[in-house]
């Protein structure tokens, strides 16, 4: 089939969580079962110099109707292996910029515009390539319009772009709500500007958009399918959600294996692999010793990569200060995000340098060092509709300490469970996270057991076979 991915991120391009790789690794996939894959995303400044794109050619220079007026844009593409093709939406006043979505403290106030824009841009590539795709796959709220915009253009011009659309909910809590006077710049009939169209509260929310008008909905886990269908996870569109009950597909996500392998993983300073553990040691080593720490340290070492923020239960770590003054464990937390958690975090490592440290920013190469080096992985997070570092974690042979929630209850078993698992499952408190930290000191001491927790996880493959093979039921010809 010839299929259409839509995102405002793709590893290795721009990344600031999950949905990079996530794009990324499916597309892969898909190309591996001989699909034709394009991907289109924003034309930012990480995209257009990439190496990659070095060689990028400049196949249109469209005008975009954005309301009364319309706007140039250039659509460059490059294909960095065979059977997939990168296309950049381009405009510099919408996408030169060092960041996809804001300045670290604020989105920027023209997020609207520039997904609008994105979003037409892609309609309009198709249409004037005549690419005739088997489907068009939208990735979360900056992409949520693009259903109703093809649709649209069809229909204007007598054509058709896609036989299939599908919408993926990669997280919820983020719906792409701006004020309703943004809506002119669709285009779009007016009476989509009510409760049966965009319309959220009096705004407009792109998030419902893309839930209400593709023909096929997904969300990246079974559980998450579940959770946003309530109140307590549904973020205000559990009702949304709840019309297209009958079609929601919770498909959970997997993980490259070609990027994320402790075998062959080329940003690690020595591999690894279940028939031989020294590496990991060496990455032990490694990782302490870059955070200014003893490298022959043989406590429990806790890593942490995320954003930032109290939905990761960064709040429920810091909640738990005592336990990090009181026992010879070492924490290394590597995110950006909200400044009070950072601020917190930093006053944490302030007053504990020789156990805690914080790398503020966004960094690959030690995501995976952390991800390596560690004993014990944190994700306490308060909602997780997928998640991948907890997939990561489990063959890089580093425990999990999760929340029973989303996508980690799906991917993480406890290590009490019958027939053993390969995580510890913990509740949403200060309290609950403590007695998982607790039962990760006594794991530690059971070298035994720890080893063997070890390799269950290393032995798991979250591969992309049966989500692949669902996903080209969606894009096909599935009722």
């Amino acid at each position: 089939m010839k299929i259409v991915h839509a995102a405002s991120e793709l590893f290795p391009y721009v990344k600031t969580g999950g949905l990079a790789d996530a794009v990324a690794s499916l597309s892969g996939a898909l190309v591996e079962r001989g699909h034709e894959i394009a991907v289109f995303v924003p034309g930012y400044r990480s995209v257009v110099d990439h190496p990659d794109a070095a060689d990028a050619q400049t196949l249109l220079r469209p005008k975009i109707e954005m309301g009364d007026t319309f706007m140039s844009g250039e659509i460059r593409a490059f294909s960095p292996r065979e059977g997939l093709t990168v296309f950049m939406v381009c405009r510099d006043e919408f996408f030169d910029r060092r960041h996809p979505y804001g300045t670290g403290e604020r989105d920027f106030e023209d997020n609207h515009h520039r997904f609008i824009f994105f979003c037409k841009g892609v309609v309009e590539t198709m249409r004037l390539l005549r690419m005739n795709v088997d489907a068009v796959h939208c990735h979360d709220w900056q992409t949520g319009l693009l259903p109703l915009l093809l649709r649209y253009a069809e229909q204007r011009h007598g054509d058709i772009l896609a036989m299939r659309t599908v919408f993926t909910i990669h997280n919820l809590a983020f719906q792409g709500v701006f004020p309703m006077r943004s809506f002119y710049r669709t285009n779009l009939p007016e009476e989509l500007m009510g409760i049966d169209g965009v319309e959220f509260y009096g705004q407009m929310s792109m998030m419902k958009a893309g839930i209400l008008f593709a023909d096929r909905v997904t969300t990246v886990s079974p559980t998450y399918a579940r959770e946003i269908q309530t109140a307590e996870h549904g973020c205000g569109l559990e009702g949304v959600v709840a019309t297209r009950a009958d079609e929601l597909r919770g498909l959970l996500n997997g993980i490259d294996r070609s990027v994320w392998d402790p075998e062959t993983d080329p940003l690690l300073p020595a591999n690894y692999s279940i028939q031989d553990l020294k590496g990991k040691w060496t990455c032990r080593e490694e990782l302490l010793r870059r955070h200014g720490f003893d490298p022959d340290f043989g406590g429990p070492i806790f890593g942490m990569v995320c954003r930032l923020t109290t939905q990761k239960g960064v709040d429920l770590v810091l909640a738990n200060r005592e336990f990090f003054k009181r026992e010879n464990v070492r924490l290394v937390v590597l995110g950006r995000g909200d400044p009070e958690l950072e601020k917190g975090l930093r006053e944490l490592a302030a007053a504990m340098p020789k156990r805690v440290v914080l790398s503020a920013r966004l960094d690959e190469t030690m995501s995976h060092l952390v991800t390596a080096g560690s004993d014990f992985f944190l994700m306490p997070s308060r909602f997780e509709p997928c998640g991948l570092s907890q997939m990561y974690s489990q063959v890089y042979g580093t425990i999990p300490i999760v929340s029973r929630v989303g996508g980690l209850a799906d991917t993480v078993t406890d290590i009490d469970a019958e027939g053993g698992g390969t995580g510890i499952q913990v509740s949403i408190s200060p309290e609950g996270l403590l007695f998982g930290l607790e039962r990760a000191l006594r794991l530690h001491k059971d070298k035994r057991r720890l080893v063997e927790v070890q390799l269950r996880g290393m032995r798991r493959e979250f591969g992309w076979r049966e989500t692949a093979a669902a996903m080209e039921a969606l894009y096909g010809d599935e009722e």
